[in-house]
C-alpha cells in the first residue's frame, strides 16, 4: 500500500477523515437527536403501533448505523481505487 506522493497521502486521509465526521454526526443526529431529543416531537407520527421518536430510539438508530457501516465500507472501497491503495 504504497501512495504516488506526500500530496496524494494527505488527500486520501483527508477525504477519510472528513467522510467519517459526516457520518458520525449523522449518527449522532439520528440516534441522540431523533431518540432522545426530538422523542416527544417525533412521537406524534404513529409508526407500528408506536411513536417515531420511540421506534428511533430502539431500531432506527441500529438500522442507521448498519447503512452506514455498508455505506462507509463502499466509500472506501473506491477511494482506495482511486488513489490505486486497493488490494485488488
Amino acid at each position: 500500500m504504497a501512495f504516488k506522493s506526500d500530496d496524494d497521502k494527505k488527500a486520501y486521509w483527508r477525504k477519510n477523515i472528513n467522510l467519517m465526521v459526516v457520518l458520525l454526526v449523522i449518527w449522532a443526529v439520528v440516534s441522540y437527536g431523533f431518540g432522545i431529543l426530538l422523542r416527544p416531537v417525533l412521537d406524534a407520527i404513529p409508526v407500528g403501533g408506536v411513536g417515531l421518536g420511540f421506534w428511533f430510539a430502539q431500531q432506527g438508530s441500529i438500522y442507521v448505523f448498519l447503512a452506514i457501516v455498508f455505506f462507509y465500507a463502499k466509500k472506501m472501497r473506491d477511494l482506495d481505487r482511486e488513489y490505486g491503495v486497493d488490494d485488488d
